[in-house]
């Protein structure tokens, strides 16, 4: 049986991607493999760091008990957790929706079946960790999956802006643009964005780093 690193959980609403705002239950995962220099989770990104054992039998009656449809996975790397796709699968036919927040450097599953869906990061020059991006992920993208550039200068605006161009992002999935939090103004996104006529890309800000402070955990 396939034990889980579970860092954290608990109920709140999503603060990005395509269900902002909607109440989810989060599991957060321990363990990453980058280290992005804007990370706002590396408390929980080292094997070291301190987790509860969950199996996939306790993460569903988690799930079940805490009442709410929409189950975040996030870390860390939830992809990096073995049997994830199992308890993707148990999750999705208990019928919950599940998303996974994932970090843009491991191959997306193909062979789930249900109800799904991805929201990846595309790891910008300020991260120092676009080296590790797998590139073969845009091609498995579907209208149901995110990608996610969060920006913290303007060089990360155009290279953002290129990797939209150069896989048709916006064709393909839902696309957004997150400023990493008092590294750059909202503003100057919208300006850029304006500029280049990047329809069918969203600006988004963090509703949980405005509602709560940003540092704090558990929501």
């Amino acid at each position: 049986m396939d034990m889980f690193r579970v860092a954290e959980h608990f109920v709140s609403i999503n603060g990005e991607g395509q269900k902002a705002g909607e109440l989810a239950l989060f599991v957060r995962f321990v363990g990453c493999n980058l280290n992005c220099s804007w990370c706002d989770t590396k408390w929980a990104n080292e094997p070291c760091a301190p987790f509860t054992p969950m199996s996939t039998e306790n993460i569903c009656e988690l799930a079940k008990q805490s009442g709410v449809k929409n189950i975040t996975l996030t870390g860390g790397e939830p992809l990096l957790q073995s049997g994830i796709t199992a308890l993707i699968t148990a999750l999705a036919k208990q019928g919950h929706s599940v998303e996974i927040e994932t970090n843009g450097s491991v191959l997306l599953p193909t062979e789930l079946d249900c109800d799904v869906s991805f929201t990846m990061d595309y790891k910008l020059p300020s991260s120092n960790m676009e080296s590790k991006m797998c590139l073969e992920n845009f091609e498995r993208l579907t209208e149901r999956d995110t990608v996610k550039f969060v920006c913290g200068s303007h060089d990360d605006l155009e290279r953002a802006a290129q990797i939209i161009e150069k896989y048709s992002l916006a064709d393909k999935c839902k696309v957004y643009l997150s400023p990493v939090f008092t590294m750059i103004d909202p503003r100057d996104m919208v300006e850029f964005m304006k500029e280049r006529g990047l329809n069918g890309v969203r600006l988004q800000l963090q509703l949980h780093k405005f509602i709560w402070s940003p540092d704090e955990r558990g929501v």
